[in-house]
């Protein structure tokens, strides 16, 4: 074999050597781009999850308060009809006396079918799940993050930075909380 052999033999083997680890590392990068991808997908849903349980759970929580509400405000007004009725007829006695059998009644219904009052239940209930879904976005966001650091590691290393800038493989941006988030934010019944 010739000198001339020799140096393309070795040529070659260095040629095949840097192209495979440059199809590694391009492989690589755009497996991590594409969990990066995922990650963020996963994080959107938490988001829709988070939008479309919230308001239903909050209505949820206003009826059954609302009717509880219409439960114990039956009493109290029956109660009010009974002792203006107290010194009337016997008709009106009887009417009110009706009456408040009908609330107490309504009430009793409740309180047996439900030990606790259900508007206590659900807001139980209500906080439970807002604390499983913000668990759960929260997640989200850090399994994104462990993503993305795992990305750009693969963008910055070496030899993957060189095939990174040959093919625009561009380092991303890691989620981070909005100013202010520190605070906890207002959970309001009266609107």
């Amino acid at each position: 074999m010739t000198k001339g052999s020799k140096m393309f033999l070795i040529l070659g083997a260095v040629v095949v050597i840097v192209g495979i680890a440059a199809f590694g590392s391009y492989n690589s990068l755009v497996g991590s781009q594409e969990g990066v991808k995922n990650k963020w997908a996963d994080v959107q849903t938490q988001y829709q999850r988070r939008i479309d349980l919230i308001p239903n759970l909050m209505e949820t929580v206003k009826g059954s308060a609302e009717f509880e509400q219409s439960t114990l405000q039956a009493v109290v007004e029956a109660r009010s009809a009974w002792a203006k009725a107290a010194s009337g007829t016997i008709n009106e006695q009887v009417q009110a006396a009706g009456g408040f059998d009908s609330a107490l009644s309504r009430l009793l219904v409740t309180v047996e079918a439900y030990p606790q009052l259900k508007s206590t239940e659900a807001y139980r209930d209500f906080m439970t799940q807002q604390e499983g879904t913000e668990n759960r976005v929260a997640v989200s966001r850090r399994d994104f993050n462990d993503a993305v650091r795992g990305y750009n590691t693969l963008v910055r290393r070496f030899p993957s930075n060189i095939i990174a800038g040959i093919f625009g493989f561009q380092k991303m941006d890691s989620f981070k909380a909005d100013e202010g988030a520190q605070k906890a934010p207002k959970v309001d019944f009266t609107k």
